[in-house]
Formats: C-alpha cells, structure tokens, sequence
C-alpha cells in the first residue's frame, strides 16, 4: 500500500478500522445448519446475520446464503467468498487435493488458521467507508462540479433514470436509504450486474466526454447465464464452486489488492487516484473481483443511523471478452465463427461464446447445455460439441470426481441471469431457477444421463404435439395458428404443467444412482403422468372446438391441397403422442385385456 494512503489514514486517527468493516459487521444474512439426522435432504434452518470472518471460518455449520435478490449471491460469492478462500488457501492442486478438501467436510484447522491470518493481515482494505481505500469504491471519485446521485443508482429494483420496474412503489424521486449492509450488497452487484446505460463523467476518465461516458458494457455476470453448483453446506458450496488443478498465476489477484498497490503498477490505483483500462483478466481472482464500475458511496449519520443516500456511479475497467475458462457458464458453440487452413484445406475451428438463460424458460429445459461434457479433440468431436453446446467449466470438473463422492450427493444447480432492454440500458428482467441434478447424470455414458436427455426430449415434443393440434384445429376453422413468438400457446400451458413432474424425476433419479431398472421405472411414471398432463391441455384445446370444424376445409399451399378437420387433427394428435410416450403406448398395450 501507498506511504501516502497509510498516512493519511493514520492521521485521520483511523488506522485501517472504517466505521463498517465487512470482516466483523453482521452485513450478510445466512441461513444456519438445523441439524437434521438426514443430510441429504436437511430442513430450513433459522437465519443469522454475520460478517465474512464468522462466514468462513463457520462455513460448514452454514446450508446457504440468504440475499435481497436472486443475482446478489453469484456476485458476493465471486466479489468476496471465492477469491478471499483461494488466495488465502492456494487452488486444489489436483482432483485428489480437491476431493480430499470436499470429503473432510470443513475447513482443517490449519486452513483455518490461514484464513484468519489472510483477513487479519488485510483487514483494513475490508473498510467499507475507510476514507482511503473503501472497500470496492475510489476514494474521492468525483465529478467537475462535486455531483451526486441517489443510492437508488446501486439497487437493481429501485427506479432510477429509464430504469423503472414495473411493479416498483417508488419514483426517482424518492430518498432510498440504504443501511451499510445494504450498501455493501448492493456494490458488489453493481460490479457484477450493471447497466450498460450512459455513466456519470468523472475526473480522470479519459472517456468522458459533457460530463458523461457512453459505451459501457454490462456488469461482467450480465453477459452469462450463471451456472452455480450448491452443496448442502456453504462449505460444499465454496469446494464447488472452486475448480482444481489450476496453476497460480503471480499477477492475479483480487481487486483489493491491486487497488492497494500489492499488484503490478500498471493496475494499482495509486494513493486514490484511479486509472481506467480496457484489457483480458489476468486469472479467475481478478476476472471473479472484476471492477467494472468506479464507485463511492457517501454515508452520513441520520436518525436511524448510519445510511447510505447519495453515491457516484462512473465508468470502470472493461473486460475484452469473456474468457474461455469463466467457470460459471456454460457455452454455445458456433462452427461457423472461425476457420483456419489446413494440409491445403479449409476446417471449421469451433468458436465458444457464453449461453445466457432464457426467461420464462424453466432450468430443466437448458439440460443439453448442462450435461454436454466434453469438447473438441484434434482427431474427433464429441456428441455434445457437435448438439451446440459445451457445460461449465465446473461441471466438467465434477464429472471428473463424481466416482469418488457419493452417487446419490444431493447437489441442486442454481441458474441466475438478468435480461436488459433498450440497448442493455435497463434491467427488464431477472431469471432465477435451481433444478435438483443427478450427480451421476455428468457421466455422458451413463444411464441416468440418457434417461434425462429423454425426458426432457419428450416433454418438448408433447409441447410441439400440442402446438401442431391447436395449428390444425385452427386452421380448420379458418385461421392461422398462432405464431410462436406472438401469444401464450398451448404447448407452454403444457410445459408449465409438465415442470413439477421433470423436477420430481430430477430429484428421484438423484437417489438411485446408476440403477437402469429403478431408472427406467422412473421414465415409466414419468411418461404416464405427462400423458395425462398432456390429455388435460389437450381437453381444453378440443373444447374451443365449433360444429363446423366436424366438416374442415380444404387448404391449397405449395402446389398441394390438405384437408383440416377435427377428427383428422384428432388422429394425428394421438398418434404423436403415442410415438413420443412409447413406454406408456406399450404398457396399455401389454395391459389390455386378451380376447
């Protein structure tokens, strides 16, 4: 750290304790292990507020974070818990280092005294308002007229300029106080998750421009589709989400210590003073603590206390791009991005770019992106990169352990995204599901990986049998079917109601292990209960039905004349289904009574 900065903040009379240390100060809200005689499917413990120190020396005695917002976990676990547990810890050298770490269950005490003396020797850059080196902020950040904004700029919920929710009871105008805890959840967010909109024009930005910068991409996580494993425990989750056999690089570092003058020169912020850069990460600390805004935010004392009202929000560092070992995305690829030349010949080079989530698309249905391991080879390519997809860094990584964890470890993936309008310059939405998946489902040659691919498989064709009966009943009548991006179609009806019955397999297979009889009974059930999901909607698309549609009419498309009336629409309906439910076709057929 600058001579300069420690001593002014000796002689502010400080000496590296703020008035809201994240370290100590209970700022994060947890939800404590109850207890339960069974692990693998433990209750809702009570919930306690604590400050990191308590977090992760007590991890193992902790099931989760509990936050305001969905996108707030992904962005404490990647801005804090994360890098502070690797650069205190070092990285699992290796599959047996990592599984040796997940099966103790705990952090070893000799772990735990490195923890204690990572934060005890860095304590003073964890000051959220130290007047130095606030914590993720730029001391004295300002604008050419000394302006400042309201806290609503931090908080993804509140309305502030052109980004009003829908549902939101404040205006722009209303004076939101934010508590330090508040506050220190809303910054890491903002790192992580922030507009693209017009920023606030500071000294010292070379971009500025009027007062303003403009070209700002999103938060680093606003550019994903967030893939988080969960474990039972928040240590399980922190082993997790940690991937092994990486080699230590001596420039990556978290932004603490980069801002505190421990890192290369080129990326301090020098005694406060901040430089912007536009460039690649150097390494997962410093992609995870990424700083892509400049903040401040100013506290003052009111009758509730010490409150957050008013901050500065600028421009920050912009990340190049996305870097192909982000561990917490999964990919598509696209063939056609990059071509290189051969032996005299030109060959397709697979080019990855990172999978966003879909809203109003439940988790289970991006299966084939979660569950495509592997990846391209110089002599071949595998099934999965081939389909368009390649999964998570970490999921590769847990596929590579699972034989030795238990099959049936009840591991939950949580998928989080936000979805932007208007040039990504407001937040219109926020996308957050978690599915119960199958330890055992990460092996592509497995049984309970082909068991899920088929269920889901099929639960988008009886979607599609179901859009092609309401398309012909349609048509009979003498309309046209419902465009696919325009209306609610009954094939979404079905697949809200085929949701609960995918989850429940998820969560039985989960139990069962590599067992191909106990998973094939398990699509059996599945496939008689989403014939009957799928009958009830079809009920009520037959119900819209009218007398002329007895009769039809005959249609005249490509040269061809087709004839669209009930019962053909009918016919053909329960023959698609009968093709996608074989099981269940052949289960009524063995079933039927002999004659």
């Amino acid at each position: 750290m600058c001579k300069v900065a420690a001593a002014s903040r000796d002689e502010k009379g400080l000496g590296g304790t703020g008035l809201f240390n994240l370290l100590d100060e209970p700022w994060l809200s947890v939800r404590v292990v109850d207890g339960s005689a069974d692990p693998s499917a433990p209750s809702l413990g009570p919930v306690e507020d604590v400050g990191l120190r308590h977090l992760l020396l007590e991890a193992d005695r902790l099931q989760d974070l509990v936050v305001d917002l969905p996108t707030q976990k992904p962005a404490i676990f990647r801005q804090l818990l994360l890098p502070v547990v690797v650069h205190a810890l070092g990285w699992p050298a290796d599959a047996a280092t990592w599984t040796g770490m997940f099966r103790s269950g705990a952090f070893t005490p000799e772990q735990r005294r490195k923890l204690a003396g990572y934060l005890d020797e860095h304590r003073h850059l964890f000051d959220l308002f130290d007047p130095v080196a606030p914590f993720g902020q730029v001391a004295g950040l300002r604008t050419v007229k000394g302006e400042t904004k309201g806290s609503a700029l931090l908080v993804a919920t509140a309305a502030t300029g052109n980004n009003v929710p829908l549902f939101s009871s404040r205006t722009e105008g209303d004076l939101l106080e934010l508590t330090p805890a508040q506050a220190a959840r809303w910054l890491v967010h903002t790192h992580c998750w922030d507009t693209a909109a017009i920023k606030t024009g500071v000294v010292g930005d070379p971009q500025a421009k009027s007062g303003k910068t403009t070209g700002n991409p999103t938060g680093p996580l606003g550019q994903l589709g967030v893939v988080m494993p969960r474990g039972r425990t928040l240590y399980e989750t922190l082993l997790l989400n940690i991937p092994f056999g990486r080699v230590p690089l001596s420039d990556d570092l978290p932004q603490w210590l980069r801002r505190a003058g421990e890192g290369r020169v080129e990326d301090t912020l020098s005694c406060g003073t901040p430089t912007w850069q536009t460039r690649s990460a150097r390494g997962l600390l410093d992609l995870w603590t990424w700083q892509s805004r400049r903040i401040r935010m100013v506290p003052e004392e009111t009758p509730a206390g010490l409150r957050v009202t008013r901050v500065v929000v600028a421009a920050g560092d912009r990340l190049m791009s996305t870097p192909a070992d982000e561990p917490h995305t999964t990919w598509i690829t696209d063939r056609a991005a990059s071509r290189t030349r051969k032996s005299g010949k030109i060959t397709t080079a697979p080019a990855y770019r990172p999978r966003r989530h879909q809203p109003g698309r439940a988790g289970w249905r991006g299966l084939e992106a979660l569950l495509a391991a592997g990846g391209v080879t110089e002599s071949r390519e595998t099934t999965s990169t081939r389909a368009g997809f390649h999964t998570s860094l970490l999921l590769s990584r847990l596929g590579e352990v699972m034989d030795r964890m238990p099959q049936t470890y009840p591991l939950q993936i949580e998928l989080t995204g936000v979805t932007y309008g208007n040039q990504s310059a407001v937040i219109e939405d926020v996308f957050f599901d978690e599915i119960p998946l199958p330890l055992t489902a990460l092996d592509p040659d497995g049984v309970i990986y082909g068991t899920l691919l088929e269920a889901v498989d099929q639960a988008e064709k009886l979607a599609g049998a179901v859009n092609n009966l309401s398309a012909d009943l349609r048509r009979a009548a003498g309309s046209e079917p419902i465009p696919w991006d325009k209306g609610q179609r009954p094939g979404d009806t079905l697949l809200h109601a085929l949701d609960p019955l995918v989850r429940r397999l998820l969560a039985g297979l989960r139990k069962t292990g590599e067992d191909f009889d106990q998973s094939e009974r398990g699509l059996e059930a599945w496939e008689r209960q989403a014939g009957v999901a799928t009958s009830k909607v079809a009920e009520q698309v037959f119900a819209t039905a009218t007398p002329a549609l007895f009769v039809g009419r005959t249609v005249s498309r490509d040269g061809k004349e087709y004839v669209y009336r009930l019962s053909s629409a009918e016919r053909g309906f329960r023959a698609r289904v009968d093709a996608i439910l074989t099981r269940r076709q052949l289960s009524a057929r063995t079933s039927e009574p002999q004659r």
